[in-house]
C-alpha cells in the first residue's frame, strides 16, 4: 500500500510576502491522515481554516490566491510544489498575515526546510490518479493539457516558451518529477517578471516585497539582474514549479503527461477545475496500489509516489 505522509516536527520561518511587503510569520505542522494540506490565519479572529484546495482558489492575477469567507492567503504555489514534489500529503501551515513570505524567490527553502523536518508514514492509502484520456485548456496561443502517462506513475511535464523581446530565446524543458529531480532541475527557479509589469504593480500598491534579490526582471533589451539567475534557462524551469504548484491544490497523486505553452496560474487553475469534473477521464488506483481493470500497466516510479 502507498500511504500518505506529513512532516515529521514543526517548521517555523518567517520573510517579506511578495505582493503585500508584509512581515509573514509561518509554522508548518503535523496533520492527521486524510486532512491534505491546511492554511490557518493566526492572525485573525477566530483563527479560520482554508483547506488547500481547487474549490477555495479566488485570485490567479500574478500568484495562486486561496480564501474561504474573508480570510486569504496568497502566493502559495511554491510552498505547495514543495510539498507535493517532496511527498508531503497532509500538514497544516500557520500563517500571520496575508501571503506566504517570497524568501529568495523560489520553492529552494521550502525544501530545505522540509528535508530538515523530515517527513512520517501515516497508516491512510495515498490517493493516486491515473490520466485516461485528455483534458485541455486553450486561450489564444497558450494552452495547458493533462494527457495519459506514456507507461510510468508519476508526472512527465513538456513545457515551451517563449518570449517578446527578441534578445531573448525560447525555452522548453522535458522532465519527469522526483524529489531529486525536483529539488536539483526546479526548486531553486526564480520568480521573473517584466520591468512593464513591475512597475504597473508598483503603481497600484503590489510587488512591495519584490527586490532585485529575489525576482529576475526582464528589461526590454536586457535582464536587468541577471547575477541572481541560477540556470540559463530559468524563466521555463520557473513556469513549471508554478504549475507543479497549482496542481497540487487538486489533493492527489496524478500518474499523467502535462504538457504546457505559456499558460499561467489562470490557465493552471482552470485545467484542474475542469480535470475534477471530468470523472470519466481519469481513474483511481486501488489503495494497494493496482491500476482498475482495463488499464495498460504502468511502472509505478516509487520516489515520486512514496516520497
Amino acid at each position: 500500500m502507498v500511504c500518505q505522509t506529513t512532516v515529521n516536527k514543526v517548521i517555523e520561518f518567517g520573510g517579506r510576502g511578495l505582493h503585500t511587503g508584509s512581515s509573514v510569520r509561518v509554522r508548518i505542522l503535523p496533520s492527521e491522515e486524510n486532512s491534505g494540506i491546511c492554511f490557518v490565519r493566526k492572525d485573525l479572529k477566530g483563527a479560520p481554516v482554508i483547506p488547500a484546495t481547487v474549490e477555495n482558489v479566488v485570485d490567479t492575477c500574478y500568484a495562486t490566491t486561496i480564501g474561504v469567507g474573508s480570510a486569504r492567503v496568497a502566493t502559495v504555489e511554491h510552498l505547495m510544489a514543495a510539498f507535493y514534489a517532496l511527498g508531503v500529503d497532509n500538514a497544516v501551515v500557520e500563517v500571520w498575515g496575508p501571503e506566504l513570505p517570497i524568501l529568495d524567490g523560489s520553492a529552494g527553502m521550502f525544501v530545505e526546510f522540509i528535508e530538515r523536518a523530515g517527513t512520517r508514514r501515516q497508516n491512510a492509502p495515498r490517493k493516486i490518479v491515473v490520466v485516461t484520456r485528455p483534458v485541455r485548456i486553450k486561450e489564444g496561443g497558450r494552452f495547458v493539457a493533462l494527457l495519459p502517462p506514456e507507461g510510468y506513475g508519476g508526472l512527465k511535464i513538456d513545457y515551451r516558451m517563449d518570449f517578446y523581446y527578441s534578445y531573448l530565446e525560447s525555452q522548453s524543458i522535458s522532465i519527469r518529477l522526483t524529489p531529486m529531480e525536483f529539488k536539483k532541475s526546479l526548486s531553486r527557479a526564480k520568480t521573473f517578471g517584466f520591468l512593464n509589469d513591475v512597475e504597473m504593480l508598483r503603481e497600484n500598491g503590489l510587488a512591495r516585497g519584490g527586490g532585485l534579490d529575489n525576482a529576475i526582471v526582464i528589461g526590454e533589451e536586457n535582464i536587468i539582474n541577471r547575477e541572481i539567475m541560477r540556470y540559463e534557462d530559468e524563466f521555463v524551469r520557473h513556469k513549471v514549479l508554478d504549475l507543479i504548484g497549482d496542481l497540487a491544490l487538486l489533493g492527489i497523486r496524478l500518474c499523467a503527461r502535462v504538457e504546457g505553452y505559456r499558460a499561467g496560474h489562470y490557465l493552471n487553475y482552470r485545467l484542474a477545475k475542469k480535470f475534477l469534473k471530468k470523472r470519466d477521464c481519469w481513474e483511481e488506483l486501488t489503495a494497494e496500489g493496482r491500476l482498475p481493470e482495463g488499464l495498460p500497466a504502468l511502472v509505478l516510479e516509487e520516489g515520486f509516489l512514496s516520497a
